[in-house]
């Protein structure tokens, strides 16, 4: 049994706050995944909410990414915008390194790199802006993994420029049959009966495959499975994925 068993990542988007307002619960999520995308302050976080989810995350061994966005802290970093490419790549490097700092203050690394909203979209077919957030991340000075869709042109950038890239899936989005995230403004594009996420997330860890919206089967293997820290129930929501999860015989654990 113990030879066949398939393991995978769990992350969330934590941090996600400003000054006196709070989204989300850190200190539980961080007690049920195994990565932490932390908010670096472009679409939401400031320094003392990214020095304690650090701090946080360190002392749980949980890994720290840095979840970089387009500069919207009023729009929550999903509202598309024409950022010019070097300015792109400023701003990612940026983010990285102001994490990179409460991340090594807490004894960890910042050990992964992803987008957030609009920009996460956009990396998907956008290759130029793709080209950007690698771009950012080799400024960075680091060779992070890149966390992103499976074949998007982040990863195809990404890749060409030596980076590894980790391929991540989501039990609470609703996926159209190109493999693709149902847009947000759309009906269905969050799934929030809890059976249906778990169900979910099981297949996309043993079978790689999710139902689509309209009823396709999609392939989509991961080695990183997403639940978003700011959907309603967040905390028990990942709690139980995690033990539907561990009782059908995968192994939660970091992909790095």
């Amino acid at each position: 049994m113990s030879t066949n068993r398939v393991s995978i990542d769990l992350n969330a988007d934590l941090g996600e706050g400003f000054g006196r307002w709070t989204l989300t619960d850190d200190e539980e999520l961080l007690s049920v995944v195994t990565s932490a995308n932390v908010a670096c302050g472009f679409h939401a976080g400031d320094a003392a909410t990214m020095r304690r989810v650090c701090d946080l995350a360190a002392a749980r061994g949980v890994r720290i990414g840095a979840q970089v966005s387009y500069r919207d802290l009023a729009g929550f970093g999903r509202r598309s915008m024409d950022v010019p490419a070097a300015e792109l790549a400023a701003e990612v490097a940026y983010q990285i390194g102001a994490l990179e700092v409460f991340a090594r203050a807490a004894g960890s690394r910042v050990a992964y790199v992803k987008p957030h909203g609009a920009l996460y979209n956009r990396v998907v077919r956008d290759g130029e802006q793709a080209a950007a957030v690698v771009e950012g991340v080799l400024l960075a000075g680091r060779t992070l993994p890149v966390l992103g869709l499976p074949g998007s042109r982040l990863h195809e950038a990404a890749a060409a420029a030596g980076l590894p890239i980790v391929a991540e899936a989501f039990g609470d989005r609703a996926y159209r049959a190109d493999g693709t995230l149902l847009p947000r403004g759309q009906e269905g594009a969050v799934v929030t009966d809890p059976a249906e996420v778990v169900e979910r997330s099981v297949a996309l860890a043993r079978l790689g495959t999710v139902t689509a919206h309209g009823g396709a089967s999609v392939s989509v293997r991961a080695r990183s499975l997403c639940l978003h820290g700011d959907t309603p129930g967040a905390v028990e929501l990942a709690r139980r994925v995690r033990e539907g999860l561990e009782s059908s015989g995968v192994r939660v654990e970091a992909f790095v």
